[in-house]
């Protein structure tokens, strides 16, 4: 009972019922009842279809990535890249990028640090299409009054962030050395981390040193989020909710910024408590808002599940052996000061 208490997911899990149980409470049986009645099911099947292409193309942009160290067919493409998904959603906190990182070197035969390397990059690149979508979005549509303040800074943050990338490259052995300095005695930790992080994004963005894989690269990126941002507008379009387009880019944004380091497995709970919310600002009722939020919710894990679990059954691999060996590990334990993988020199 003691192991099980000391287990992340377990508290996760926890934590993501007590939310859900949140959410539900006031919810009636007739108010559901109602909402079948009148909800939209050709609207509802785009919103399906939708949220299946924008797994699609998001193997798509992992596809250029990984085809400069070995050639990936499409489709094997898109079923891995679910699967490994699938390993974010079970595996608690960060963990599921560790697991992610040992079923694309096992299956690929790529070494870790390369592995690594796109995982930073997915995030970056998504940075960057969130920061547009946010720009599109604050021309068109007025945030919500009390998310205006976050979504400001956090596009601020974002933008520094990318500068501050751009001046690592370009002077990292200074930064390096600057940091040696003034850190090493004083703040260990913090050097060894800033180092890990420098090394590590310098080598991911190694990967995209041509031209034509960088704008790939970015397209797939901006067409991932848009085919996102039609699953929401179909579904509100489903629900009978009135709003805009520019408000699914807005719930869009508000959701990946709360949901950006996962706290409970699949984001059970706190998903629904960031939807429902946003859509309260939107002036749409609690139960209909926390409905659409279980509903969006479950469109986002069909095709990662359906795809995923597809993958698992015929390339005859052990989801819960990876869960048990790395559930508990960090992923920038595994790196190095010099930004490569532990393992990777046992390969």
């Amino acid at each position: 009972m003691l192991r099980v208490l000391k287990k992340k997911q377990f508290w996760g899990g926890l934590i993501g019922l007590a939310l859900l149980a949140f959410c539900l409470k006031d919810i009636k049986a007739a108010e559901i009842r109602s909402l079948l009645e009148r909800i939209s099911y050709l609207q509802a099947s785009l919103a399906i279809l939708l949220s299946f292409v924008f797994i699609f193309l998001r193997a798509l942009r992992w596809r250029i990535m990984v085809t400069r160290q070995t050639p990936v067919s499409i489709a094997r493409s898109v079923t891995l890249y679910a699967a490994g998904q699938v390993l974010n959603i079970v595996m608690p906190v960060l963990t599921g990028q560790v697991g992610r990182l040992i079923l694309f070197s096992r299956k690929l035969g790529l070494r870790k640090t390369f592995v690594f390397s796109t995982v930073l990059l997915e995030v970056l690149f998504d940075a960057v299409s969130l920061i547009l979508f946010m720009a599109f979005t604050s021309l068109a549509f007025a945030f919500p009054k009390q998310y205006r303040d976050v979504s400001l800074i956090v596009g601020l943050v974002t933008l520094a962030v990318l500068i501050a990338l751009y001046i690592m490259l370009h002077y990292q052995r200074w930064l390096e050395e600057c940091g040696r300095r003034r850190l090493a005695r004083r703040w260990p930790g913090v050097y060894v981390t800033l180092k890990k992080s420098m090394r590590s994004f310098a080598k991911g963005l190694e990967l995209l040193k041509s031209s034509q894989h960088m704008v790939g690269t970015i397209l797939y990126s901006l067409a991932s989020w848009t085919g996102h941002m039609f699953v929401i507008y179909f579904l509100y379009r489903s629900f009978g909710f009135h709003l805009p387009i520019a408000a699914a880019a807005a719930l869009m944004i508000i959701n990946t910024i709360v949901l950006m380091i996962p706290i409970t497995p699949g984001n059970a709970g706190t998903f629904e408590v960031a939807v429902s919310t946003s859509l309260a600002a939107f002036s749409v009722g609690r139960t209909d808002a926390v409905l659409f939020a279980l509903a969006l919710h479950l469109l986002d894990l069909l095709p990662i599940v359906t795809i995923g679990l597809f993958f698992f059954h015929f390339e005859k691999v052990s989801l819960r052996e990876i869960k048990a060996r790395h559930q508990d590990e960090i992923i920038f334990e595994k790196i190095t000061e010099e930004g490569t993988f532990v393992d990777d020199d046992h390969n």
